[in-house]
């Protein structure tokens, strides 16, 4: 059985679902680490979550396509917001996260590290601190 696409509940957490990456399945196919979802007393859909390192690429791809070009291709006050949205979504808490992020970036893992500091001093120095920029320098990496 594969879940009703009619059902609007389906419509309902399909974007969300596609967003992580993850799969729909029917309850019945459910494994054990797929959440079912249940909608007023039966299950009606199960999820099927992705492995942590399928998240990264998959959060990769999206970015890339939010952009609509190769993130590598991105100039460096994009790329270093790209990489804020990724510490923002624990892309750097996962073994490797640096590397892959800097490779589809185009850039080293210490230019990486560098847009990562420079987000921490900024946010270290709190609200109206403003940017390099806005001190007078010239920004780093």
């Amino acid at each position: 059985m594969t879940p009703p696409a009619d059902e609007p509940f389906v419509t309902a957490v399909k974007p969300l679902v596609d967003a992580i990456g993850g799969e729909l399945i029917a309850p019945d196919r459910a494994q054990g680490d797929d959440v079912v979802l249940s909608w007023e007393g039966r299950a009606v859909v199960a999820v099927r979550l992705p492995h942590l390192s399928a998240s990264l690429d998959h959060i990769l791809a999206e970015l890339r396509r939010r952009h609509g070009v190769p993130l590598r291709d991105l100039d460096r006050r994009t790329k270093q917001s790209v990489v804020r949205v990724l510490e923002q979504r624990g892309a750097f808490s996962m073994r490797h996260g640096v590397e892959t992020v800097a490779t589809a970036l185009g850039v080293s893992r210490f230019t990486v590290y560098n847009y990562l500091n420079r987000e921490n001093a900024e946010r270290a120095a709190g609200p109206g601190a403003g940017g390099p920029e806005e001190r007078g320098g010239a920004g780093g990496a």
